[in-house]
């Protein structure tokens, strides 16, 4: 693999992200793609129902450039309730593995007071590097 995690030995360890990485090869970029179906349609209102619906986005439109998520190396997540991210971290961490698998890019978590489209509570950018 050509992603290498950078972590400061002295710094306590990152849970469930990394603080940074380095990799060559061609960029793969989604915008920023929220928690509804291939038709633009919500199945659930639900937090952790569209965190997952989101997840798999980002997959399709990765595995559309050629890439997996093994070769993410930077998540951006706008969310619109912090309470609702915090809740239930092992229920979020058990979707993220199942769709992402142990893989923990450098990730950033933002709230936002509201997203573009009002039933959407979670919207990810994703940048991944295939070897070359």
């Amino acid at each position: 693999m050509s992603i290498t995690i950078l972590h400061p030995p002295a710094w306590k360890p990152a849970k469930g992200y990394a603080n940074g990485a380095t990799a060559r090869g061609r960029m793969v970029l989604t915008g920023g793609l929220i928690g509804w179906n291939a038709d633009c349609q919500f199945e659930t209102d639900t937090f952790l129902g569209q965190v997952e619906q989101t997840l798999r986005n980002v997959v399709a439109v990765l595995a559309e450039g050629g890439a997996g998520p093994e070769h993410l190396v930077r998540l951006t997540w706008y969310i619109t309730d912090k309470d609702a991210y915090l809740a239930d971290p092992k229920a979020l961490g058990r979707i993220y593995r199942e769709i992402i698998g142990r893989h923990y890019p450098p990730m950033a978590v933002v709230q936002v007071v509201a997203l573009i489209e009002d039933r959407a509570k979670v919207e990810i950018e994703a940048t991944a590097i295939v070897p070359d």
